[in-house]
């Protein structure tokens, strides 16, 4: 019976440790991720109305995993590299200006983990080239985040137009 009490007390200490343990390691604040992840997502779009670069490249995966598929198939981005020279050729360039972008209907998911987000919206995205207007209107937009050592990352995207759009096209 002598070793009863001294098993409890160790059982005591390991609980305790195991509560310190599940304290520091409490999952972020749900809400405070979503926000996050929505200044991230927004800052991916909004960049442009500055010509903000730096705002851009923060919000993205700076890697291989890096993709966007946009309504055309000829404008697919498969890897960071490709999107740095499309940032630099087209939205760099001083014949490109934004004029306004706005996001409808933003929607977020965390996962369970807390290491992964989604999105979706609508997305109304104007620009010039020249002075010639021309964006996209009623776009789907869709996205995912990874959190990484450096916060959230958006890693993969996705627009594009309703059917019922390109049939009347």
């Amino acid at each position: 019976m002598n070793g009863v009490p001294r098993i409890a007390h160790i059982l005591a200490v390991c609980s305790g440790a195991l509560l310190v343990l599940a304290t520091c390691s409490r999952p972020p604040d749900p809400a405070a991720e979503r926000a996050e992840v929505e200044r991230v997502v927004r800052a991916s779009i909004m960049w442009a109305l500055d010509k903000d670069k730096d705002l851009l490249f923060s919000a993205l995966a700076h890697d291989e995993d890096f993709f966007i598929f946009h309504p055309d198939s000829a404008s697919t981005i498969a890897s960071w590299a490709e999107f740095e020279q499309l940032t630099d050729r087209v939205f760099m360039n001083p014949s490109f200006r934004a004029v306004r972008s706005e996001l409808r209907d933003l929607r977020i998911g965390i996962s369970r983990e807390g290491d992964a987000a989604w999105f979706r919206t609508y997305l109304d995205d104007i620009g010039e080239w020249d002075g010639v207007e021309s964006g996209w209107l009623n776009t789907r937009w869709t996205g995912v985040l990874e959190k990484r050592a450096d916060g959230w990352r958006i890693v993969q995207m996705h627009f594009s137009f309703p059917t019922e759009r390109c049939a009347t096209e």
